[in-house]
């Protein structure tokens, strides 16, 4: 009797660890989608801000290349400084692992 009573113990454990198994790989892919939703909404934050600065300045004739490649310098710096940022996140879990 006890030890049925322990495989049923063994056997429910094990299906917590799986349910959280489970719970884990979606908790890492939602991260992986807030991830993405962010650098999205950096890029659009990024093109309205040159946008914005390219009214404010009020030029009679705005050239869309000119602003396209404002726009495209801008998405380039916000990307290296998330890189930068993701880095020292990645040094700041290493050194706490080791």
């Amino acid at each position: 009797q006890n030890e049925k009573e322990l495989q049923d113990v063994v056997k429910r454990q094990e299906e917590k660890m799986l349910q959280l198994i489970d719970k884990s790989g979606e908790v890492m892919r939602l991260n992986g989608e807030v991830s993405q939703l962010k650098r999205s909404l950096q890029r659009a934050e990024t093109e309205a801000k040159v946008l914005w600065e390219e009214t404010w300045r009020q030029e009679p004739k705005v050239d869309a290349i000119y602003i396209q490649e404002r726009v495209l310098l801008r998405q380039e710096v916000d990307k290296l400084r998330l890189l930068l940022l993701e880095k020292e996140d990645e040094n700041l879990l290493l050194s706490d692992k080791y």
